[in-house]
């Protein structure tokens, strides 16, 4: 199980690298259904992985010029804010035990894993689909900059980022694209500087809480990153956007054999 976790991890930087995203959605599973870690460190565990790919992956988008400072900026401070309240107070105030209904208890593992798969369909739904794609036809109007709508997504990315692990770039692609006006490509460059930046601050607030395996984490790390480059290199032959449908397909597999395990199967 560890080899496949170990290959499932570049897999998720081969994502990030091909299709600019989807990839930091996988990381959470892979963690405790492969490497056996527990869902509340594991989602710790994935800020770090997911935030330091996003911050190497975004390296050739800052050289091509393609990263939005004032967006990343506008978008990313109430997110990183959000990141650290979610970590701080909301996960560690769930009880262990949420409700029990007969004979069945919603455990706070039960309840992450069940959110976290709510997300991989909903990032899912968005990949698959192509109304992200052709919303980048929009033309960039500065003026139409909507600065509430995009403090108030960051903010919401932010908590879900903080409670489940994921980088959220499904949410914060279509969100720079529609709210902040900025052509696909550049959103995607934006959004990996966000959630590098949020997760890896986020996850300074794991560090004193939680025992943390650093050398497991930075082994798992490096193959994402080994991931994205080979994921670089196949996207000059391979268009991203046709394996985004293929992908979406795969992760809402996922998603729901997640709600299945962890509701019906454990």
């Amino acid at each position: 199980m560890e080899l496949m976790g170990y290959l499932a991890s570049v897999l998720i930087g081969v994502s990030l690298g091909l299709i600019g995203g989807g990839g930091s959605i996988l990381t959470v599973p892979v963690l405790v259904y492969l490497f056996g870690i527990e869902a509340v460190p594991a989602t710790g565990y994935s800020l770090f992985i997911v935030g330091l790919t996003s911050a190497i992956g975004s390296g050739t988008y800052f050289f091509k010029h393609l990263v939005n400072v004032r967006t990343a900026i506008v978008f990313g401070i109430p997110s990183i804010i959000a990141v650290f309240a979610a970590r701080a107070w909301i996960v560690p105030a769930i009880p262990d035990v949420v409700l029990t209904v007969g004979a069945f208890a919603l455990t706070k593992r039960i309840l992450l894993m069940v959110l976290f798969a709510v997300l991989m369909i909903a990032a899912s739904v968005s990949m698959i689909r192509k109304g992200t794609a052709d919303t980048a036809k929009q033309s960039a109007d500065p003026k139409s900059f909507r600065y509430g709508l995009v403090v108030l997504e960051g903010t919401v990315v932010g908590v879900l980022t903080g409670m489940v692990g994921a980088g959220g770039g499904f949410l914060i692609i279509p969100a720079l694209v529609v709210l902040g006006k900025l052509p696909m490509k550049e959103a995607v460059g934006t959004s990996l500087v966000i959630i590098a930046a949020k997760s890896l601050l986020g996850f300074i607030g794991e560090i004193g809480h939680q025992e943390i395996d650093w050398l497991f984490l930075l082994q798992v790390s490096a193959f994402a990153i080994a991931g994205t480059f080979i994921g670089a290199a196949l996207s000059r032959h391979i268009s991203g956007e046709k394996l985004k449908p293929a992908f979406g397909w795969f992760v809402l597999i996922i998603g729901v054999y997640i709600i299945v395990k962890e509701l019906w199967w454990d």
